[in-house]
């Protein structure tokens, strides 16, 4: 699975993208950090087992809020966001929602799957696939699996109850973890070895360019 160092690093890679002017070195780590706090759902899942990407890795995570800052800005006379922390605020409100959307929550959910609607609908979907263009088969998506009238096994999954994502914390669930090795990934992939290298270095060379600005 992606690690936490990767998915601050892709958030980043947002967060230099979308923040625009209102990038600065305070606002960029608000952002990563914001991406790194998701997995601390790896912790809630030793006290309540199976809830290691789902109580912190569902949409509600990034929707709730987001239906309450688009209401500020768009519905409330003056916005209590702008007001309280600037106008560059609701910019970096949106980014981070975004990086926690597209850095977080979806790339885990297409890298072995989250519980994306939990505690509303308790059930884990595996989005890993692949989307191909073939000279016989025309456009090949197999992110979402079909199988009789519902979902393939390999999309929905199971549940809180029957459901355990290892981690180095967590190696196991209900057993002795004595003797199993504890794993903490980085970068599990070469791909994502590129994406982390990529996402630091471009944050770094905005934070350098921001401090010589200043």
């Amino acid at each position: 699975m992606p690690s936490t160092v990767v998915h601050v690093a892709f958030a980043g890679l947002l967060g230099v993208a979308l923040l625009g002017d209102a990038f600065d070195t305070r606002k960029i780590l608000f952002v990563m950090g914001c991406s790194a706090l998701l997995d601390l759902d790896t912790l809630i899942g030793i006290v309540v087992p199976g809830t290691h990407r789902a109580a912190l890795h569902n949409l509600w995570i990034v929707l709730v809020p987001a239906a309450v800052l688009l209401w500020d800005g768009a519905v409330r006379e003056e916005s209590f966001v702008r007001a309280r922390w600037g106008e560059t605020a609701p910019r970096v409100a949106w980014t981070t929602l975004a990086a926690l959307l597209f850095a977080h929550v979806l790339f885990d959910a297409f890298f072995n799957g989250v519980n994306l609607f939990w505690p509303l609908h308790d059930r884990f979907y595996d989005l890993s696939g692949s989307l191909l263009l073939t000279d016989q088969r025309g456009l090949v998506q197999t992110f979402v699996e079909l199988e009789g009238s519902g979902l393939a096994e390999t999309t929905a999954r199971g549940t809180t109850e029957n459901t355990h994502y290892r981690t180095g914390f967590d190696p196991t669930r209900g057993e002795p973890a004595t003797g199993i090795e504890r794993i903490f990934p980085i970068a599990g992939t070469g791909e994502r070895f590129v994406l982390t290298v990529a996402g630091l270095t471009a944050v770094g060379v905005r934070i350098l360019e921001d401090r010589r600005s200043a």
